[in-house]
């Protein structure tokens, strides 16, 4: 069985003129049961989190404003998509999936959210299409709970995760690695534990030789016992808000490093599926697509 977290709502609420590409939400979904890679069986509806889950890692104020539809205009436009009843449910249905998720591959080795990876959520406020940051309340809950003492978030969506770096900045049972585009947003970048900012057009023989460098000793010094690992397909080429030269394989081939990895040392581990804007549809669901197979491979 391979844990997915996916709920209709995920499908965006937003007018037509911001869905394309949040129609991946729906179309990934729909690729993995038709070529077999998922069944009906390894998908999970979360419903609502606790909202004091939430308030572990976000200011109260922030998510009242988000609730009750108050957030400043200034603030709202950070954001980048127009704030409805509907899109904050989703966000806080993410939210659970995650923490789902984070409970299932304590006992499976690894699970999935159909969509999250919203690392431009700050503690405060949300910017760049992010409104909760998943990934850090569920890292949160882990550690609130006893189910981690320490945790390494794995960030490899093209753009820096500058919400994550700052909510867990002084956090010593929390390590943020984030490996991005050195150009792309955010022009000013939080601190992470570990920063490598790549130069455009890093090809995939780069990208997996600093990778590979890279990921086993940061997990030899770090020694999580939980993985957070945020996939992000913006690498590639070809995508229209990322300046990296990777190709589909490459990008294959990094899932495959990081799970093979997380699955060698038996560290469990989320996946969360980030950015992905490349203008034609298909390859952005070919390469999330890409990082299930893999997933089935290696623990299935």
């Amino acid at each position: 069985m391979l844990p997915i977290a996916f709920h209709p709502i995920y499908k965006h609420p937003l007018p037509e003129g911001h869905r394309f590409p949040m129609i991946k939400y729906e179309l990934l979904p729909q690729q993995l049961l038709h070529e077999g890679t998922a069944t009906p069986a390894d998908f999970y509806a979360p419903p609502m989190p606790g909202m004091g889950h939430v308030l572990r890692v976000h200011k109260e104020s922030y998510v009242n404003d988000l609730l009750n539809l108050t957030l400043e205009a200034r603030a709202a436009r950070k954001i980048g998509f127009p704030l409805s009843v509907e899109l904050v449910e989703r966000e806080l249905r993410i939210v659970q999936g995650t923490i789902w998720g984070s409970l299932q591959a304590i006992s499976k080795g690894i699970a999935f959210n159909i969509a999250g990876g919203t690392h431009h959520a700050y503690s405060t406020h949300g910017e760049a299409f992010c409104l909760l940051n998943d990934q850090a309340i569920a890292a949160q809950y882990l550690l609130d709970n006893s189910l981690a003492k320490k945790t390494l978030i794995v960030d490899l969506d093209v753009h820096q995760g500058n919400g994550t770096a700052e909510i867990f900045s002084g956090n010593d049972a929390v390590f943020t690695f984030s490996m991005h585009g050195k150009t792309n947003y955010p022009f000013k970048k939080e601190i992470s534990d570990l920063d490598i900012a790549l130069p455009d057009n890093t090809t995939d023989a780069e990208y997996m030789s600093i990778l590979s460098e890279t990921l086993p000793k940061l997990i030899e010094r770090v020694k999580p016992d939980f993985i957070f690992y945020l996939c992000g397909v913006d690498i590639l080429a070809s995508d229209k808000l990322g300046k990296l030269g990777c190709s589909i394989e490459g990008c294959r081939q990094r899932d495959e490093y990081v799970l093979s990895t997380c699955h060698k040392l038996n560290i469990p581990v989320q996946c969360s599926m980030g950015g992905g804007y490349s203008p034609d549809i298909k390859i952005i669901i070919e390469a999330h697509a890409n990082t299930y197979r893999a997933a089935k491979q290696i623990y299935f």
